[in-house]
């Protein structure tokens, strides 16, 4: 119980008491049943298979959980089978919205789901032809593994000789094909496709796909009690003097921090304000989408360290007010931390949520924002 109290209370970087217990009743109306279920959201990084938030099944297809130590706020929450692949969906099969929870007191909620994905739900390949696989086993001699690496290259170059800005982004699996993305994708390639076509401005995208169970430490800079030794400091080192080398040698690129930047969504954006800030002659500028600094309070401190060396760099912050009243305030927070002379963007969408969706409709204003500068 200390334990997860202590959780509970990094989680909001805030005044917390713990005080309120949350009772979930989910009623399983799927024409198939669930086998387990487990609760996903903003209250755990989203983990599709945590098992200190997994269901107990009652009779007439009912399961129960019951949390402890939550602070007053608004949650964000999905349920699960155990991965991205079997969430719950909508009445018309599609990705259903995040479920939205305000918790004031000691709460029972009760839930209907009437279906779930599938592990072997058809999924169409949607990436454009500009979308190639650098390869599907690329080394990461800093962790001892290997990942697969997408490349988007702009439409014209074949047929030039020019050199491009380079944009690098994690969780790959989710930018491109929705083959690939039981979430739903970012559709980066379409919307490049689009903007480059009206502004003639061009740019390259790497995407490096994220590593499953590895996720949560690979973008994690600092080590955890509940999920281990963090791993961040190794996969910014691979993106820095592995990835980059490997780009700048075998495609036409700009290589200075000038035209060099980094981006991601919820770990991805705080492994991104990772990079930026121990890489700040490497990338020179960040995307920051729904960062999950609640995981990393000890960012703070190298936030500060970056202010007495003159970090100039510029940055641009998206946040949606439906993810949890603790996202807006921790990014104020790094934002404050920040020298006066950063140029920066912090995007406040009212209606914002936890998605790949969000993200998708929030992606071109970034790009926009970054190719002007």
């Amino acid at each position: 119980m200390r334990k997860y109290c202590l959780f509970v209370c990094l989680l909001f970087s805030v005044k917390c008491f713990c005080q309120y217990k949350i009772h979930f009743i989910v009623t399983d109306n799927a024409m198939y049943k669930a086998t387990k279920m487990f609760a996903a959201g903003n209250f755990n990084s989203w983990q599709p298979a945590d098992k200190n938030y997994q269901f107990t099944k009652k009779e007439n297809n009912n399961w129960e959980l019951t949390l402890s130590n939550f602070a007053k706020a608004a949650y964000s929450v999905k349920f699960t089978q155990g991965s991205w692949q079997t969430v719950e969906y909508a009445i018309n099969g599609g990705d259903r919205e995040n479920r939205q929870i305000t918790i004031n007191s000691d709460t029972t909620f009760y839930f209907t789901t009437i279906g779930w994905g599938m592990e072997d739900k058809p999924r169409n390949h949607t990436s454009s032809k500009n979308v190639h696989i650098i390869s599907d086993s690329f080394f990461m001699p800093q962790l001892n593994r290997k990942r697969k690496i997408w490349i988007y290259l702009p439409s014209n170059y074949a047929n030039s000789k020019e050199k491009y800005p380079v944009l690098y982004m994690h969780d790959a699996q989710n930018l491109f094909d929705e083959f690939t993305a039981p979430y739903g994708e970012w559709g980066v390639d379409e919307a490049l496709d689009s903007l480059q076509k009206r502004t003639s401005k061009y740019a390259i995208v790497v995407g490096v796909d994220h590593g499953d169970a590895k996720r949560l430490v690979e973008y994690n800079p600092y080590d955890t009690k509940e999920y281990g030794k963090g791993e961040g400091e190794a996969y910014t080192d691979f993106l820095v003097q592995t990835l980059k080398p490997y780009v700048d040698n075998n495609y036409r690129t700009k290589k200075d921090a000038a035209h060099t930047s980094v981006a991601g969504s919820s770990l991805g954006g705080l492994i991104s304000t990772y990079a930026i800030l121990k890489y700040p002659n490497i990338f020179g500028s960040a995307g920051i989408f729904s960062p999950a600094y609640w995981i990393a309070p000890a960012l703070q401190k190298l936030v500060k360290q970056a202010n007495k060396k003159h970090f100039a760099n510029k940055l641009w912050f998206y946040g949606g007010e439906k993810e949890g009243y603790t996202m807006m305030e921790d990014m104020e927070r790094i934002k404050n931390l920040l020298p006066k002379n950063v140029e920066l963007v912090l995007l406040k969408v009212k209606d914002g949520e936890h998605n790949e969706k969000a993200w998708r409709n929030i992606f071109p204003l970034f790009y926009t924002w970054w190719i002007a500068k």
